[in-house]
């Protein structure tokens, strides 16, 4: 309590009380955006579950279309099929 004291001897009541209220401000912000980091955190990891998910979707329409093209003995889409040839499976089975 001392310390307070002191600071508004040295600098005066009004500065003092800038101070300490911009400190208040800016635990304000750091708590307001410590949550907004918390939230965007949860959404990115929704995200990338929708993303997984669609990735795993378009193999299985590309290996289906492709076994149902071999079925009925029309010709595959291969540039379909070479667009996704090179992507990494998104499945962890």
């Amino acid at each position: 309590m001392n310390e307070v004291f002191s600071l508004i001897a040295d600098v005066g009541f009004p500065i003092a009380m800038a101070l300490i209220g911009g400190f208040f401000i800016f635990l304000t912000i750091k708590y307001i955006l410590e949550s907004v980091i918390g939230q965007v955190d949860a959404i990115h990891g929704i995200v990338s579950s929708l993303d997984n998910r669609v990735k795993t979707m378009n193999h299985d329409m590309i290996r289906m279309d492709a076994t149902l093209c071999s079925v009925i003995g029309i010709r595959p889409d291969l540039e379909r099929i070479a667009r996704a040839n090179g992507k990494e499976d998104a499945r962890r089975d």
